[in-house]
């Protein structure tokens, strides 16, 4: 650890509460009506908000469907990816004032920067990720991680280390370059719906398995 920084009052919230303060003006344009004293209308709308926020991460554009929204209107408005990121261009870039601020404190270049992780939710905005790309020279940005795991994957490692088992060898699998390990991986599944995963190194002549069984709803 070198240093650490972060704003607590930005997060994925307010880039919800963004585009709710626009779509109630928008309503109060097109149908001459305020819902902003509404609480249940606005609880509705921000969610279909985060639902929303959530799909332009993915499609460049979506409308929200919301059935008698207030005083019986129905408001079906739709937003493009485009407008979303002109809407919370200003907390965007806000975002970037922690990761200058948390390089500086910790007096590393960026340029020295091995991998950058993304965590959290707010990390699959794709303007978010254009401006670490843009901020770390071009570099590509670390998403092999799922970024709602992040954490807890972080805070194992670190229980694990802590705990003693930092620096006792996973398999006995040897240290390669990346990219050069070669394991074959095979998936058998029985008539009673037992799957077993079967790996083997074949370069170090490693081999095991495990089998996976549905236990009390769940997998195991």
């Amino acid at each position: 650890m070198k240093a650490s920084a972060g704003d607590t009052h930005l997060g994925g919230y307010d880039f919800d509460n963004i585009m709710v303060n626009h779509f109630v003006a928008e309503f109060q344009r097109k149908h001459k009506k305020d819902m902003s004293g509404n609480a249940r209308a606005l609880m509705r709308l921000r969610n279909a908000c985060e639902r929303a926020k959530r799909t332009l991460s993915s499609a460049t554009q979506t409308t929200m469907e919301l059935d008698s929204l207030y005083e019986g209107i129905d408001f079906y408005p739709t937003i493009t990816r485009a407008r979303f990121e002109e809407l919370n261009m200003d907390l965007f870039r806000k975002c970037m004032e922690p990761v200058e601020r948390c390089l500086h404190d910790g007096r590393i270049d960026k340029s020295s920067v091995h991998e950058v992780v993304l965590v959290g939710g707010s990390t699959r905005i794709m303007k978010i990720q254009e401006l670490l790309q843009d901020f770390f020279n071009g570099k590509e940005l670390c998403k092999s991680i799922n970024p709602d795991e992040a954490v807890a994957y972080g805070a194992a490692a670190q229980a694990a280390i802590l705990n003693g088992e930092g620096n006792e060898k996973l398999t006995g699998i040897p240290p390669v370059p990346r990219r050069v390990l070669q394991i074959n991986v095979v998936f058998e599944i029985d008539t009673n719906g037992i799957l077993t995963v079967i790996a083997e190194d074949e370069t170090a002549g490693l081999k095991n398995k495990i089998a996976i069984t549905n236990n009390k709803g769940r997998l195991s």
